[in-house]
């Protein structure tokens, strides 16, 4: 099962950096190409098989170019970790939950499917800054039908819209924050400041989380995300003036990851989480 699940999940990654090549850019999923628009052979659909047989670039025969792409033509490391990252978490949530009795057939679908959904959202966010409407609909209703379908041990449905509709209002009210944080630095300094401390990205998967995980669960993720990313903007801080010797005060940093992370653990360790937080498990 372990290895079946393994595949699955490098299958998936396959899928999520095919999708994370045409989402951003508002063009419809098609079959696997390079950057600069060159259908792919069906040996560099994944892009583990692409690194193992020589083909990350097009053939030197390839010249029928898709319209409306203008990447380079080499494939990146993103397309094999994806897979791998997409395969050991999916598995990972077999080994840590999905053996439970508690949980149904149902559920362990449905999980592994989060984890395909977390990762195309870590892919696009860190590529584009970007967490898509198309994306993040599906998905709450997923999230909302597994309330429905499958409620245990998932929260039941009334606390998972509860718990989205709390981590929507409270990032909503730092989306706006963030917004008026900007339009005075941005006065105070004489200059227009484009970037916003939380965009609106953020507060749809805090939504989705609050709906994956209920009530609780999303005020467990609000916190570590938090600790999360003041830890990661201080390294990237850091390291940028290592570095580069400077930085910049307004670069922006996607902060989706962050609660994506934050979510993934809730997700798989609740008693763990619960008992360092509250000293006991819920």
């Amino acid at each position: 099962m372990v290895l079946i699940i393994a595949i699955i999940g490098i299958l998936a990654g396959g899928l999520i950096n095919a999708l994370a090549d045409e989402l951003p850019y508002r063009r419809n999923p098609a079959l696997p190409t390079y950057p600069d628009g060159t259908p792919r052979p069906i040996l560099a659909w994944l892009g583990i098989t692409a690194f193992l047989f020589g083909l990350r670039t097009p053939p030197a025969s390839a010249n029928n170019k898709k319209q409306g792409y203008d990447g380079a033509p080499k494939l990146s490391w993103r397309y094999p970790i994806t897979e791998i990252a997409t395969s050991v978490l999916m598995v990972a949530t077999y080994i840590l939950i999905g053996q439970d009795s508690e949980t149904s057939s149902l559920q362990l679908v449905i999980w592994l499917i989060y984890m395909a959904i977390f990762m195309l959202i870590n892919v696009i966010d860190i590529e584009h800054k970007l967490i898509l409407f198309v994306v993040m609909i599906p998905s709450a209703i997923l999230a909302i039908a597994d309330a429905v379908l499958a409620p245990i041990p998932s929260p039941l449905l009334k606390d998972a819209l509860i718990g989205g509709g709390l981590g929507f209002v409270i990032f909503f009210i730092f989306y706006q924050g963030g917004y008026l944080f900007t339009y005075i630095m941005g006065r105070a300094r004489g200059e227009t400041i484009d970037t916003v401390a939380f965009g609106f990205g953020d507060v749809m998967m805090i939504t989705l989380s609050g709906l994956i995980l209920g009530f609780q669960g999303v005020i467990f993720v609000m916190f570590i995300s938090v600790f999360f990313g003041s830890v990661g903007a201080i390294v990237y801080l850091a390291l940028r003036l290592v570095v580069a010797g400077r930085y910049n005060l307004f670069t922006a940093i996607p902060y989706g990851p962050y609660i994506v992370a934050a979510t993934i653990i809730v997700l798989l360790f609740p008693d763990e989480v619960s008992l360092l937080l509250l000293g006991y498990v819920r």
